[in-house]
């Protein structure tokens, strides 16, 4: 077995999933700017302990609904309402938040505090079970995703790979494109909109395409 492909989509997947500005990242950031990078690093690791329980979690419901066409259907069905409606909160109803120039964080103690700050604000963050289910599933569709043990363990750590190294990009440079960070929480619903509306459109036309 290639064992670049599971790697590959892992890093992949989870770079394009963190890489809008969000809790964790911006946490992140601004530990950085004000404890220093090394706690920052802290956190950042508590959060990708986190994610990689996540992915493994989300990929073994993959497998089951993988066996289940019957319950994939269903889901595609249900994800498609879902992912509409979404796209019509974020377009129409959501309020754009600014992001403060003064925004506190939490302030920390200890590393260990750090570590565990990271950790519970990645576990209040469901994003990450519903989008790995979905995209394993429909890459396993297209044989890009296989459920063997060897292919699930590469490409959950191919997802810490690319989360932690989102997270230390942020860390590293925030400083610097701070302005453009400003933009993006400015227009985060829009962003998220757009997403969520491509993700409908797709799942409308795979379901077209098995009628």
């Amino acid at each position: 077995m290639n064992i670049v492909l599971p790697l590959f989509l892992g890093l992949g997947l989870s770079s394009v999933g963190v890489a809008l500005p969000g809790l964790l990242n911006m946490t992140a950031a601004k530990i950085s700017l004000k404890e220093g990078r090394q706690r920052a690093l802290i956190f950042a690791t508590g959060a990708a302990t986190i994610v990689f329980f996540q992915t493994y979690i989300a990929v073994s419901f993959a497998k089951f609904l993988y066996s289940r066409p019957d319950i994939i259907k269903l889901l595609e069905e249900t994800g498609l309402i879902i992912f509409t409606l979404l796209t019509l909160y974020f377009f129409l109803f959501a309020k754009k938040k600014k992001m403060g120039k003064n925004k506190d964080i939490v302030k920390l103690n200890s590393r260990t505090s750090n570590f565990f700050l990271g950790a519970l604000l990645s576990v209040l963050n469901f994003f990450p079970i519903p989008y790995y289910v979905f995209v394993s599933v429909s890459l396993s569709a297209y044989k890009y995703f296989y459920f063997s043990n060897l292919f699930v363990f590469l490409f959950v750590m191919g997802v810490v790979a690319g989360s932690f190294l989102i997270f230390y990009l942020y860390i590293v440079f925030f400083k610097k494109f701070e302005h453009k960070a400003d933009f993006f929480m400015r227009n985060v619903n829009y962003f998220l909109g757009s997403v969520t509306g491509l993700v409908a459109i797709l799942t409308l036309i795979k379901i077209l395409r098995s009628q």
